[in-house]
């Protein structure tokens, strides 16, 4: 994924935050969408949410349930605000994604939605595992040393 600053046209539109708080993500895919011509006009206003949403693989096909994406006025067919929205990806990137939620266990966070350079809205969904209590706490504590020590090397350098 390119960055902001090498392409006028990449725009993030929404990001989940508290995904890498919550959970450990070990692997990221980039997915299309499947979405209607209000919901595009909707996403360039940037009002959306994918905080609380995630995805599933069902029937051989993979899905986004429980994203926002607020209603157009000016559209003449509005869309659903809540609608499960197809996402695109190979079959063998489905197939990868399907055992790995199965049989591991694992799920699919929606990490952050924006459009490519092209103007083509994506979105990275990370392959995660839950994070317990204790896990937290510990990145917690790496983040704080590690905030300290810039700090520490700052002062006395």
């Amino acid at each position: 994924m390119s960055k902001p600053n090498d392409n006028p046209n990449y725009k993030v539109i929404a990001e989940n935050r508290r995904a890498r708080r919550d959970y450990a993500i070990e692997n990221d895919i980039e997915c299309g969408i499947m979405l209607m011509g209000s919901e595009v006009k909707s996403l360039r206003t940037g009002q959306s949410n994918i905080a609380e949403s995630y995805a599933a693989v069902e029937n051989g096909e993979l899905w986004l349930v429980n994203a926002y994406i607020a209603p157009y006025e000016q559209a003449m067919f509005g869309h659903e605000d809540r609608r499960r929205r197809k996402l695109l990806v190979s079959r063998k990137e489905l197939s990868g994604l399907w055992s790995a939620t199965r049989r591991k266990g694992m799920t699919l966070v929606p990490l952050v939605m924006y459009f490519n350079h092209k103007g083509i809205a994506k979105i990275k969904l990370g392959l995660a595992r839950g994070k317990k209590l204790h896990d937290k706490r510990e990145t917690e504590a790496k983040r704080d040393w590690n905030r300290r020590k810039q700090r520490l090397l700052k002062e006395h350098g």
